[in-house]
Formats: C-alpha cells, sequence, structure tokens
C-alpha cells in the first residue's frame, strides 16, 4: 500500500525515518500497532521523498518479506535509493539475526538493480538501530 507523501522533505539521517515511521504507527489502529510493519522509502536523486510504502503487515512477532517485493515499487517508480524500515513489537530495535540476513540480502539486490540501500532502520519504543549508522551497510 503506497502512502502519500506530498513534501519534497529530504531524508538524511535515520532519526527522521524513525520519526515519519513512528507517526505512521501511531496513525494506525491500535490492534495493528501490535503488529510488525515494514516500509520501503523511495528517495530521489536529492534524497526527497518520492514514496512511503507499507510493504508488508506481518504478525505479532514476525513481518517476512522478500527482495523482489521490497525493490517491486521502486523499479516501478524510478527511485535512485531505498531505506527499509520495519518496527520491532517487543519495543527492543536491536536487530535479530534474521534482520540482519535480510539486509544484507537487500544490499546485494539493490546493488544489481542499482538502487543504492541506504538504510535498515528497526523502530523500537523511544529507541531505533540503523544499520548505517551502525556502520552495518
Amino acid at each position: 500500500m503506497e502512502l502519500q507523501f506530498s513534501t519534497k522533505e529530504k531524508i538524511l539521517a535515520a532519526n527522521r525515518v524513525y520519526k515519519i515511521i513512528n507517526e505512521l504507527l501511531l496513525s494506525e489502529d491500535e490492534l495493528d500497532r501490535d503488529k510488525e510493519h515494514l516500509w520501503a522509502i523511495g528517495l530521489n536523486s536529492q534524497h526527497q521523498v518520492k514514496y512511503i510504502d507499507l510493504v508488508h503487515l506481518g504478525t505479532i512477532n514476525s513481518c517476512t518479506c522478500g527482495p523482489m517485493e521490497i525493490y517491486r515499487r521502486a523499479c516501478i517508480k524510478g527511485v535512485v535509493s531505498l531505506i527499509v524500515a520495519h518496527n520491532h513489537t517487543s519495543g527492543n530495535p536491536e536487530p535479530s539475526f534474521e534482520d540482519s540476513i535480510m539486509t544484507k540480502k537487500l544490499k546485494e539486490a539493490g546493488d544489481i538493480l542499482g538502487i543504492k540501500l541506504l538504510d535498515h532502520v528497526i523502530i523500537g519504543q523511544g529507541r531505533y538501530h540503523s544499520f548505517s549508522d551502525e556502520g552495518q551497510i
């Protein structure tokens, strides 16, 4: 589900991703907030948001999807770079082993497609983990 994003705001830091995604979460029905969500944020060459896509709505502790689902809209919309974000319903934003594997696969897929994966941000309660900030991308 693509969300309309009317501003030409530049995203240059993980804390801005955290704020945007946290606002989206808080605007949802309370029951859906208790599920993991995975978003893709497509950016143009100026790092301005072209779209925000809720790629997958998971379960209370899982949100599994692959590079094809995540990069599909990016290819159609012709973005230059991508930021992926998902929430941990536990409130702990530390990445799981599966999160790290997924990030590696997404970076490899983006390299093949020519769409740079800038970051994978995991949202927790009042905190976030940025793979980019931690030098993991």
